[in-house]
């Protein structure tokens, strides 16, 4: 199985193209998941303040690490790997908005984490009626001039979040974090996110699952003898998108992450096109407050 390519960020920091999303894993199965992962390869962590498992994530990161960043603690056949080799992303929660609330926030997380820096933070969403995601971005670029996080950026903000936010910021987010798969390709946001240096992040990569019965995707996996997890994942590869799946079992996490020794033909890429229906899995940004 091929490692995940690295992605280079706006600022130059690298990051796994393929990452495990942590979404709804209780703190007591995260340190679990985390292990298998980091087993089969993973480097790359996606967790939040509003998950309630980056206290899991540590204890997973720490397992194989070891809790000063070396080589982990769990036997001869844990892979040998430092704090540098590991990207984890975190993100400040909707009630947690504004400056000196932000900067708090980010204590917690890191007090969870059992981390000296992040290699991301992001706004978990721009809550735009409240009108703090501005002076909750301030607050990211102290922690990123402070050096305690060396990428920033946000989540699900639309074309209009990120053309107020540009208007004070003085840092380009390094990504958008969007609800993105075949049903909900956001072809306009993409765009945009490829005139500003922004890389775009799909959550939900597989729409919380009901894309994988889409027929189209079960055609063009039985043609290339994969599944169809694996079809939308290379997509997204493809596409140029980073992608957080999330499993919730070993085999499901190495599946997730063996896409990279096959490659979508320019018909198949055209056929997936195709299957944009605008629909949402998750919440509309506007929607969330």
């Amino acid at each position: 199985m091929k490692p995940s390519p690295r992605l280079s960020l706006n600022n130059g920091v690298l990051i796994d193209q393929l990452g495990l999303g942590l979404y709804k894993v209780p703190a007591t199965e995260a340190a679990g998941l985390v292990v298998m992962a980091l087993s089969a390869g993973y480097r790359h962590f996606d967790t939040a303040a509003m998950y309630g498992n980056e206290t899991g994530v540590a204890r997973g990161i720490s397992s194989l690490t070891g809790p000063d960043g070396g080589s982990g603690g769990s036997g001869e056949s844990s892979p040998a790997m430092s704090r540098e080799d590991l990207f984890i992303t975190t993100k400040v929660w909707n009630e947690d908005q504004g400056y000196d609330r932000t900067l708090r926030a980010f204590d917690t997380s890191m007090v969870n984490l059992g981390l000296d820096y992040v290699d991301m933070y992001l706004i978990h969403w721009p809550c735009a009626r409240r009108g703090l995601f501005m002076e909750t971005y301030k607050a990211l670029e102290t922690l990123y001039r402070e050096g305690k996080v060396r990428a920033i950026g946000v989540c699900n903000f639309q074309p209009q979040h990120l053309d107020r936010l540009l208007q004070t910021a003085e840092v380009v987010p390094a990504v958008n974090q969007i609800e993105l798969h075949p049903w909900l390709q956001q072809a306009e946001l993409r765009e945009k996110h490829e005139g500003l240096g922004i890389r775009t992040e799909a959550w939900s990569p597989l729409g919380r699952g009901h894309v994988l019965a889409d027929p189209v995707v079960r055609a063009c996996a039985a043609e290339h003898g994969r599944t169809p997890a694996q079809v939308i994942l290379r997509w997204h590869i493809q596409l140029g998108n980073i992608a957080i799946p999330k499993a919730s079992s070993d085999a499901r996490i190495r599946e997730n992450l063996d896409v990279f020794g096959f490659e979508l033909s320019a018909r198949d890429m055209a056929a997936l096109a195709d299957l944009d229906r605008g629909h949402r899995s998750g919440s509309h940004p506007d929607n969330v407050n």
